[in-house]
């Protein structure tokens, strides 16, 4: 079903997010995929990335990185960041999602996932039941060719854009403060 690559809200990237909203609205979890989410594939991270996120660390969200990528290179990535993290998540599969929750010690509803594609990271979270922000990829400039992949993601989102995504909005949570 083609909702299911539905994101629950769209940012440009992760230093647009409102991240103080989200923990007014009761979140207090975010799942972050790393590669062209965070960085450029495979680069290590930057002063300005571990800066936001220790910035949300210390608004008192959990963090955890959610990554198809190698315990090797997440362990690099994580050099300077204290966080969580699952390695060879093997996204969209929902059981990853479920174990990052139990990692963290939250409920699937308090927690939200920020990923740069469609087909894994936003799949994933839908299937799993968790409310999810779509960030564009990075891109170096001098990258012509983004790949199919890429492409088709551009169309779901123009449907998207049209339809919204009522299932995994990103709301209030009552009852868990």
């Amino acid at each position: 079903m083609i909702s299911d690559l539905f994101p629950s809200e769209t940012a440009r990237d992760v230093f647009s997010i409102d991240y103080e909203r989200l923990y007014r609205l009761g979140y207090r979890g975010l799942l972050f995929d790393i590669d062209n989410t965070l960085v450029h594939h495979g680069d290590d991270s930057t002063p300005k990335i571990d800066a936001l996120l220790a910035r949300i660390k210390a608004m008192g969200f959990k963090l955890l990185m959610l990554s198809n990528n190698s315990e090797e290179r997440i362990v690099r990535f994580l050099k300077n960041i204290d966080a969580e993290y699952i390695a060879l998540a093997d996204k969209p599969n929902p059981t990853s999602y479920h174990q990052a929750c139990q990692k963290l010690g939250l409920k699937e509803k308090q927690v939200i996932v920020i990923g740069d594609q469609l087909i894994t990271d936003i799949k994933g979270a839908n299937l799993a039941g968790i409310a999810s922000i779509h960030v564009h990829f990075i891109q170096l400039p001098e990258e012509k060719w983004i790949g199919w992949r890429r492409y088709i993601e551009y169309a779901i989102l123009t449907l998207y854009r049209i339809q919204g995504n009522p299932r995994y909005k990103i709301e209030r949570i009552e009852g868990d403060e």
